[in-house]
């Protein structure tokens, strides 16, 4: 299937309200990589096409271009969406961006609503650099999703005991250790991966971040998830 039919497909998918959260994309199966259930799972280990990736210099405007066929979902600007269906990507570390594709890619990260939009077929790896390169350059909007505003005090404890040594003093995160920019992301999106990482359901987590929260009551995950939705941006 080419990049039209597919780009066709996805802007289908994603035009109406009642797909938001079921973007129906070409019947292509994901396939299956190991994870963090299996033993001998290294968080990052780069090699493969994330290497390529890493290694290839990201054009943003062809980035941009290659992005046309993600925009039916993520939108023109990468925004998200407050309910939480789509991460914010605008402004996101390029290097988180290429390990999230490529783990998609190969399995390892599921979500088979997107893949069918991310394979070779569709977007080259060269293009996976561009797409990156794009969106981390994008502006991030001032205004984001957040939570109620609860035991902010007691999130605040648990961060810096917990979170702040990976993910910054202002949740910037690192483009050099692959930790994602969590400041300026929506709460609802963040609420969820935080769930699934603690769970287990998300097989590519970090191993050290599945530790540091495993113990975590909903309340408390609720409380920290808040905080970090409160985190000003900067340039991290």
């Amino acid at each position: 299937m080419n990049r039209k039919s597919v780009l066709a497909i996805s802007l289908l998918a994603c035009s109406v309200p009642a797909a938001a959260d079921d973007p129906r994309g070409p019947d292509e199966e994901q396939p299956y990589a190991p994870g963090i259930e299996s033993p001998g799972y290294v968080w990052n280990d780069i090699k493969g096409e994330e290497l390529q990736a890493l290694r290839a210099t990201g054009n943003p405007e062809h980035g941009k271009a290659a992005f046309i066929v993600c925009q039916g979902c993520h939108g023109t600007d990468a925004p998200g969406d407050e309910a939480g269906f789509y991460p914010r990507l605008a402004g996101q570390h390029a290097s988180v961006l290429i390990k999230q594709m490529t783990d998609i890619r190969e399995g390892r990260r599921d979500n088979p609503k997107m893949y069918p939009y991310a394979t070779e077929h569709v977007i080259t790896t060269q293009e996976i650099a561009d797409i990156a390169a794009y969106l981390n350059g994008l502006p991030i909007p001032g205004t984001h999703g957040q939570g109620s505003g609860g035991d902010l005090a007691r999130a605040a404890e648990l961060y810096e005991k917990d979170c702040k040594v990976c993910h910054g003093a202002n949740g910037e995160g690192s483009e050099q250790k692959f930790y994602p920019r969590l400041n300026g992301q929506h709460y609802r999106y963040l609420l969820r991966q935080a769930y699934d990482i603690r769970d287990g359901v998300r097989r590519n987590a970090n191993p050290e971040m599945v530790d540091a929260i495993k113990s975590y009551s909903d309340a408390e995950v609720e409380a920290v998830i808040d905080y970090l939705s409160r985190m000003p941006l900067n340039n991290g």
